[in-house]
């Protein structure tokens, strides 16, 4: 089992949502109104007067074998509009209940 942490531009709420759907994974845990910069390139998302726009993220653990499919939709999805922000991390799990 895997952990999978998506953090994203606002914009995506609804599609990161619907690629979860989309693959039947029915749970998940959501924050919103993030802050955070990422660690290459991209502006800020610091809700101030400055950098006004924040990020959402989500947490859902899945079986190993719909990481790739997950990962390949976020990619796909960052490609398309590289400056929203959108990062996918994935953590092994090594116990649940």
């Amino acid at each position: 089992m895997k952990a999978v942490f998506v953090a994203y531009n606002q914009a995506y709420n609804e599609e990161i949502v619907e690629i979860l759907e989309g693959l039947n994974l029915r749970g998940y845990t959501r924050w919103i109104d993030v802050q955070g910069k990422g660690s290459f390139n991209g502006e800020p998302h610091l809700d101030n007067h400055a950098w006004p726009v924040l990020n959402h993220a989500i947490l859902t653990m899945v079986k190993d074998e719909k990481v790739g499919q997950i990962l390949e939709q976020i990619k796909a999805k960052d490609e398309a509009a590289p400056d929203l922000g959108l990062r996918a991390f994935v953590w092994n799990i090594e116990n649940c209940y």
